[in-house]
């Protein structure tokens, strides 16, 4: 069974400093229909405008990733670490015990562009971790890049959960096949540009939501793709 999360039907709120888009029930924006899907909590899609970001804030038994899009993201928690994320870096902290953190646009005059990730941990009371790695975009261009996973292999950030998350860049026309294990699920985040997925016709910020089936083609289909896409338990 095929679903689609459209871009425009997802909750939406805009700050001024701050345009953000929950595929998911978060914070302020409530909608039962859409709270999760399986181990997969948060998809916040935010720009935040030159020298603006959150400030100081916890939080706790969850794993958090952050894959940003354009722009400069400036992190710092208070496990001691502090970076800028730039298109290409995928950040990951997972929060268990607790955690406190900021996240700040780190450019004074451009925008950044990012997804916020939120996965539930496979249990509650880890102790705090962190990490960063780069996967360039050669990469994921023409093909499913690893990023993240839980036994960490092929290079990837090991998080706390069953979940493999890839990422792959496709031009119009170009396609990656993927199978999964039967009984696993498969959720499909447009972060840019248009495809289809088992003709299923997807833009920017549209998601798809997949159960009980395996073979899945992912195509370009317009404007140059960068999708993500989770598999899990």
């Amino acid at each position: 069974m095929i679903t689609i999360r459209k871009s425009d039907e997802r909750g939406r709120f805009d700050h001024g400093w701050l345009d953000t888009r929950h595929t998911f029930s978060f914070a302020d924006y409530w909608d039962p229909e859409h709270v999760h899907f399986r181990s997969l909590r948060v998809i916040n899609e935010d720009r935040v405008v030159p020298g603006a970001g959150f400030g100081t804030h916890g939080h706790n038994d969850m794993e958090i990733l952050s894959y940003v899009l354009s722009g400069s993201l400036a992190h710092e928690d208070s496990l001691g670490n502090g970076s800028a994320i730039v298109p290409g870096d995928v950040q990951y902290m997972s929060a268990g015990t607790g955690v406190r953190h900021s996240e700040f646009n780190a450019s004074g005059s451009e925008p950044v562009h990012f997804l916020q990730i939120w996965i539930v941990p496979d249990r509650r009371g880890y102790a705090p971790r962190y990490g960063q790695k780069r996967f360039e975009e050669e990469e994921k261009r023409g093909r499913l890049r690893l990023l993240a996973s839980e036994t960490g292999e092929a290079g990837s950030i090991a998080i706390r959960q069953d979940v493999r998350l890839f990422s792959t860049i496709l031009r119009e026309g170009e396609s990656v096949p993927l199978e999964i294990a039967e009984g696993r699920h498969l959720w499909v985040q447009v972060a840019r540009g248009e495809a289809d997925v088992n003709g299923h016709r997807l833009e920017a910020g549209d998601g798809l939501a997949a159960s009980d089936e395996t073979s899945f083609t992912l195509r370009g289909a317009g404007a140059e793709a960068e999708l993500l896409v989770f598999d899990l338990a």
